[in-house]
């Protein structure tokens, strides 16, 4: 019984899937000169548009490509002769237009559509997850490494390659996902009062993922109370303060604010429009500013010196939480190697320093109304670290590598504030996972389920407590220890490094706690 259930759940995911892949060549585009009125401000540049595509109104176009590419032949004419549009506001009028014009089932019946395809591929992921209850609490292998999902196999493979070009697409090419925007318009005009936009479905499949996965994990993971913890706590941050809060707040004609994002993760904190967003909106805006100075700058080395860096990376962050929760069955595949180890070193702390070089070059424009620090143009160093950092590496990378190098990619190799935390943590922090040497029988699983790339198995052979500062504290390794051997802690700061107690023939050392 248990066994139909869980292939009805997966026909039902195959079957939303599949529907919501299939939108974007359901629908057709229907091209009028209201829609230009109505998205072209400036008059000079809408009545060129008028009169460059008027050939284009009224005729169908079945496919979202041939009605792109006839918009993009219209831009370039119009750039041509001289009405110009630059490429920030022809990528946003590209969207907003293609969106405007697109017809078929997710514009007529946009809650069915929702329903039939990621609702339905909701229901299915439950049917599929939910029988687990059935089985013994506890971790077991299972043959992980023989699952061509979970071993980097074809069907990873497949399932990396859409993540990559759904980021792809999200990021750089959104006007080929507007009938995926049309489904969750109304929930959007419910929420905030205005039309969806791709970052809203983006918000909308995050949480959710969050929150199916999350059932996932405290189904997987029921024998740990501290495991169900940090899952119940990130299912809540995202679904509360990373999604529901800052839709709120624009309903309310408020900034857009997520209250548990931190600079330099949220590396727009300082940008002018932010900063100027957050002084005109009285007392609201300066608690913003108040509340992010606040989390960077006392909130962060207190809260890690006292819990380490998992209180944010693990039990707070959206990152880590879809990295914990969609990307669990992945972490096996975390490189454990020293030569990842020193990659991982140079990278993480590059993007910091990336960060703090183009924070200081922002806040001296901001200040001096000046762009140019010596020869570095500061709008010129946001848009190349937003386009490398925060879309590439953060979305493309970050998310799309998980079922290809492990589901902390982005929290290892890029992630600025886990860089800020870990220098915070390794050398000022009550926290540590203390290891007993003389109970380790080698099984290697807590290295094995290490999403960091850290060789646990290492430590827990020689006693030695664990102190890295790229340790998330997910506890994980604990959870699947056979013998208790490793235990997280928080103690007196003094004695966290210890010494190692050397099994062999050099005798036994034992270190003063």
């Amino acid at each position: 019984m248990i066994r139909v259930i869980r292939v009805l759940g997966l026909l039902l995911f195959a079957s939303g899937f599949i529907l919501f892949n299939s939108l974007i060549f359901l629908g057709s585009h229907r091209f009028s000169r209201e829609i230009v009125q109505h998205q072209i401000q400036n008059e000079i540049q809408r009545n060129h548009f008028i009169k460059t595509a008027a050939a284009l109104f009224e005729q169908p176009r079945q496919s979202n490509a041939t009605f792109v590419r006839e918009l993009n032949v219209v831009f370039d004419k119009a750039n041509r002769e001289s009405v110009y549009f630059d490429r920030y506001l022809r990528k946003d009028l590209l969207y907003r237009i293609t969106k405007s014009a697109a017809l078929g089932p997710a514009r007529d019946r946009p809650l069915l559509m929702l329903f039939m395809t990621i609702g339905l591929s909701i229901f299915g992921g439950l049917l599929y997850i939910l029988p687990k209850l059935k089985h013994q609490a506890g971790i077991q292998n299972n043959g992980i490494f023989f699952n061509a999902m979970k071993n980097g196999g074809w069907l990873g493979i497949l399932t990396g390659s859409w993540l990559i070009i759904f980021y792809i697409t999200l990021y750089f090419f959104p006007e080929y996902m507007t009938h995926w925007v049309l489904l969750v318009d109304p929930l959007s005009q419910a929420l905030n009062g205005n039309e969806a936009g791709r970052f809203f479905l983006y918000g909308v499949i995050y949480t959710l993922c969050i929150l199916v996965m999350g059932t996932r994990m405290m189904i997987h993971y029921r024998h740990s109370r501290y495991q169900q913890f940090r899952t119940i706590s990130v299912m809540f941050f995202q679904t509360g303060f990373a999604f529901l809060i800052p839709e709120i707040l624009i309903r309310l004609n408020k900034p857009y604010f997520d209250f548990k994002n931190i600079w330099p993760l949220d590396y727009s904190f300082f940008f002018d429009y932010r900063l100027d967003q957050m002084m005109q909106q009285g007392t609201l805006g300066i608690f913003m500013l108040g509340w992010g100075l606040g989390l960077m700058l006392l909130g962060v080395p207190i809260f890690t010196y006292f819990f380490g860096k998992r209180w944010y990376c693990s039990w707070v962050c959206g990152c880590g939480g879809l990295a914990e929760t969609l990307g669990d069955p992945y972490r096996q595949l975390s490189n454990k190697s020293v030569k990842a180890w020193k990659i991982e070193r140079w990278m993480i702390h590059g993007v910091l320093a990336f960060a703090i070089m183009m924070t200081i070059a922002v806040l001296y424009t901001y200040f001096t109304k000046s762009s140019w620090i010596i020869f570095i143009d500061s709008y010129t160093l946001r848009e190349v670290y937003g386009f490398a950092i925060g879309s590439v590496f953060a979305g493309v990378i970050g998310t799309g590598f998980y079922p290809l190098m492990g589901n902390r990619v982005w929290c290892r190799f890029g992630c600025p504030l886990a860089a800020y935390l870990g220098l915070i943590q390794r050398f000022k922090s009550r926290f540590r996972i203390t290891t007993n040497g003389g109970q380790c029988i080698s099984c290697g699983n807590c290295s094995t389920y290490c999403e960091m790339g850290i060789d646990v198995r290492w430590y827990a052979q020689r006693g030695q407590n664990i102190v890295r500062s790229s340790c998330v504290g997910c506890g994980v390794c604990s959870s699947v220890c056979p013998r208790g051997v490793l235990n997280l802690e928080t103690r007196n700061e003094e004695s966290r490094l210890g010494t190692p107690i050397l099994i062999g023939n050099n005798g036994i050392e034992l270190s003063e706690v």
